[in-house]
């Protein structure tokens, strides 16, 4: 991102804004990051934009830059001093930021499952042999291939809505979605099965929010301090390791994910990369330590990755 010699705005913590997407979803995501520094007294507003990641429809994230399109045009206003905070998905955030910029908060996460939708059929085993499913994540499609290499898998862009219209024009038997955008927009009725994490990892990230600040904004990241949910963010740290590891990037077909004991003291984090010119051809990977702190949770990461690469998992041609 070209470096701009602007001073960050200085408005008094009252007065904020966070920068959005502009889909549906994105703005239910702002608008509920408002509403929790608005119950802590601070005035908050939106800044709605479209991002190339919302533009680009007829291409796949992989081939044109990846996710992190999602996210360049909100790190623009933040530079420029036209928002305080950008709100993510952020299984959507690069694993490494632009210089000057920080996740000062990730907040708790919702279901983090991927959910199969579809308008005829209860499960994915109920789908008949060389049925259509939409997915444009080369991690679901490794892992769908793993579990039913007897099914078409088809490109699905666009924003969740978007999708949704797509599979009830009848272009798909069923589509795969993450569970937490269902729920946060009222649409869980519309989800037929929800996989297990064992059938269906799901990405580094998904189902939590992370705010994205510029870093000497200390202030702001105080205020955002009360927002961060701590479980989450060492979990999704660990997850996040595996995937800055490996390069992880839309053309990486890779799955982490972590979840704490009862005692919320050990996190167990698994992970998984598939090969698409292979189907069925998986490598996983799994490891538990006690975790407190991000370096310990970064610590896990690195040795599930290990295990991974003495697994041959690697950069797909």
């Amino acid at each position: 991102m070209r470096r701009r010699a602007i001073s960050p705005r200085r408005f008094p913590l009252s007065q904020l804004i966070i920068a959005t997407r502009e889909s549906r979803l994105a703005l239910w995501q702002a608008q509920h990051v408002q509403s929790q520094l608005q119950a802590r007294g601070h005035q908050v507003g939106l800044l709605g934009m479209t991002t190339r990641g919302d533009q680009i429809l007829d291409r796949s994230l992989s081939k044109v830059g990846g996710k992190g399109l999602f996210v360049k045009e909100l790190e623009v206003a933040l530079e420029e001093g036209r928002a305080d905070l950008a709100v993510h998905s952020l299984k959507d955030v690069p694993m490494d930021l632009p210089e000057g910029f920080e996740l000062a908060c990730v907040m708790e996460r919702e279901d983090p499952r991927d959910a199969l939708v579809s308008n005829r059929f209860a499960s994915l085993a109920e789908l008949p042999a060389g049925s259509v499913v939409g997915t444009s994540s080369l991690r679901r499609v490794v892992l769908l291939q793993a579990l039913r290499p007897d099914l078409r898998i088809e490109p699905l862009r666009g924003n969740l809505d978007t999708r949704l219209r797509k599979l009830d024009d009848g272009q798909y038997e069923a589509i795969v979605l993450a569970a937490a955008g269902l729920h946060r927009l009222g649409l869980a009725g519309r989800i037929r099965a929800c996989f297990a994490p064992e059938d269906m990892l799901p990405a580094a990230g998904q189902g939590a929010l992370g705010i994205e600040i510029r870093s000497e904004r200390r202030e702001l990241a105080e205020a955002l301090a009360p927002l961060a949910h701590t479980p989450t963010w060492l979990a999704v740290a660990a997850e996040r390791a595996v995937s800055r590891a490996m390069g992880g990037s839309c053309s990486m077909p890779l799955a982490a994910h972590a979840r704490f004991d009862a005692q919320g003291q050990v996190l167990h984090l698994r992970a998984a990369w598939g090969d698409p010119a292979v189907p069925g051809r998986l490598v996983r990977a799994e490891a538990s330590a006690p975790v407190a702190a991000l370096a310990q949770a970064a610590a896990l990461g690195q040795a599930v990755v290990a295990q991974l690469r003495a697994g041959g998992a690697g950069p797909v041609q």
